[in-house]
C-alpha cells in the first residue's frame, strides 16, 4: 500500500512560483485534504505527483521509490478531476471498464471487476445508462469507480465535488471517505471547501502562494493553528490588536482598545504588541450588562441554527463578529440595537506575535 513523500518540490511557470520548496509526508491509507485560496498551488501539487507536470526541483517518492522519471501510466495512481471526464458515447459499464481494457485485462477479469465497481458505487441498475442520463453526483461516482477499477491505491482528487450542487456534494463527500476507508486507499483531496476538508480529512494541509503554511488534524487546524494565516483563513475569526499588560501563570492580561482582556498565556512579553484571535462562537452579546465593549448591531445574518451578528464597537476602529444559537428560547437582536460584547475568561482565545505586515500575513496571496 502506498505512502507518499515530497521533498523540496518546486515548480515555476515563467515568473510564477506555483510551488516553492514543498515537503510533505502522507502515510499509507491516510486521507489528506489540501486547502488554500485560488492560485495557491493546490492543483499544481497533485499534477506533479501524478506526473502531468514535472517539478523543476525536488524529489517525489511513492513507497520510498523516486518517481520523477516514471511515466504517468506507470505510477499506479488514480486521478479524479473536477470536470466529470466520462466518455459520453459509452455506458456506465463501459466507462468503468475502460481503464481495464487499456491495460489489456482479460475479458473475464474485466467483467468481474466492473461488476464489483457497479456494486461498490450502487449503480448496478444504471449500468446501461449513458452519462447524459445521469445526475452530476451519479456521474462523479462513475468517475471515481473507474479510477478505483484500475487497482490503484493512491488517489488524487482535484476538486472532485466542486461542480455539484451543495446537497449532492455533502452526501458524496461522505461516500468518498467511506470508500477510501473500506478499500484502504491513500488519498490526496484538493478542495476549496473548508467544511469539506475539516469533515472528512485525517489531516489538512494549508497552502498559500505555493508554500505549505501548516499541516494538522482538522481539530488542531481550527482550534489551535500555529500560524495567523491559518487562524484567519479557516473558518471565521476576530483579529484584535492589543498590548500585553501582565504575563504570569496560565493567563495574561491584554489591553485591547482600552479594555483589559484575560487570555491564555502564550508566553508573550509585557509590553509586546500582539494579535488576539477570538472565534465568533466565543463572543457573547447581551443587553443586560454594561461590562465589556459597548456596541451597536450593524448587521444580522440568519444561518439556520445560528445568527451571525456584526457589532460596531463604540469608540473603536474595529467591528466584532458574534454567532449565537437561533434556538426557540433565543429572541435574537435587531439591527441598530445597543449591546454589550462579552468575552468570558474561559473563552477559547489565541494570541499571536504582531507581524511586520499584518495585511500581507493574512492576505490570500
Amino acid at each position: 500500500m502506498p505512502k507518499l513523500d515530497l521533498v523540496g518540490v518546486s515548480k515555476n511557470y515563467g515568473d510564477i512560483h506555483a510551488l516553492v520548496d514543498v515537503s510533505l509526508h502522507v502515510e499509507d491509507k491516510e486521507y489528506v485534504c489540501v486547502l488554500g485560496p485560488s492560485g495557491c498551488g493546490k492543483s499544481t501539487l497533485i499534477r506533479c505527483i501524478a506526473g502531468i507536470d514535472r517539478p523543476d526541483s525536488g524529489k517525489i517518492f511513492i513507497d520510498d521509490e523516486p518517481v520523477e522519471q516514471t511515466q504517468i501510466e506507470d505510477r499506479q495512481i488514480g486521478y479524479v478531476f473536477q470536470d466529470i471526464a466520462l466518455f459520453p458515447h459509452m455506458s456506465v459499464r463501459d466507462n468503468l471498464s475502460y481503464g481495464l481494457a487499456v491495460r489489456h485485462t482479460s475479458p473475464t477479469e474485466r467483467t468481474t471487476v466492473t461488476n464489483e465497481m457497479l456494486d461498490l458505487i450502487n449503480m448496478r441498475d444504471r449500468s446501461r445508462s449513458y452519462p447524459r442520463e445521469l445526475s452530476g453526483g451519479a456521474q462523479q461516482k462513475v468517475a471515481v469507480g473507474r479510477a478505483i477499477a484500475t487497482g490503484s491505491h493512491l488517489f488524487l482528487l482535484d476538486e472532485p465535488l466542486g461542480a455539484l450542487d451543495a446537497i449532492v456534494r455533502t452526501e458524496l463527500r461522505y461516500e468518498l471517505r467511506k470508500l477510501a476507508s473500506d478499500l484502504g486507499l491513500t488519498v490526496i483531496h484538493v478542495t476549496h471547501d473548508q467544511e469539506e476538508a475539516l469533515s472528512i480529512a485525517d489531516r489538512v494541509v494549508i497552502m498559500k502562494a505555493g508554500r505549505i503554511v501548516e499541516v494538522g488534524k482538522p481539530f488542531e487546524i481550527y482550534h489551535s493553528p500555529k500560524t495567523l494565516f491559518a487562524e484567519n483563513f479557516v473558518g471565521e475569526t476576530n483579529l484584535l490588536e492589543g498590548k500585553v499588560l501582565e504575563s504570569d501563570g496560565p493567563y495574561c492580561i491584554v489591553s485591547i482598545n482600552g479594555r483589559r482582556l484575560r487570555v491564555s498565556n502564550f508566553q508573550k512579553k509585557v509590553g509586546q504588541k500582539v494579535i488576539v484571535a477570538i472565534r465568533p462562537e466565543s463572543v457573547s452579546l447581551t443587553t443586560l450588562s454594561d461590562m465589556g465593549w459597548q456596541g451597536r448591531i450593524k448587521a444580522v445574518t440568519f444561518l439556520g441554527n445560528l445568527n451571525r451578528y456584526v457589532v460596531e464597537v463604540e469608540g473603536a476602529n474595529f467591528e466584532i463578529i458574534a454567532e449565537e444559537s437561533t434556538a426557540e428560547y433565543s429572541t435574537g437582536f435587531r439591527v441598530g440595537e445597543n449591546v454589550s460584547v462579552l468575552v468570558e475568561d474561559n473563552a477559547h482565545t489565541l494570541m499571536f506575535d504582531y507581524p511586520a505586515e499584518l495585511e500581507k500575513e493574512i492576505g490570500l496571496e
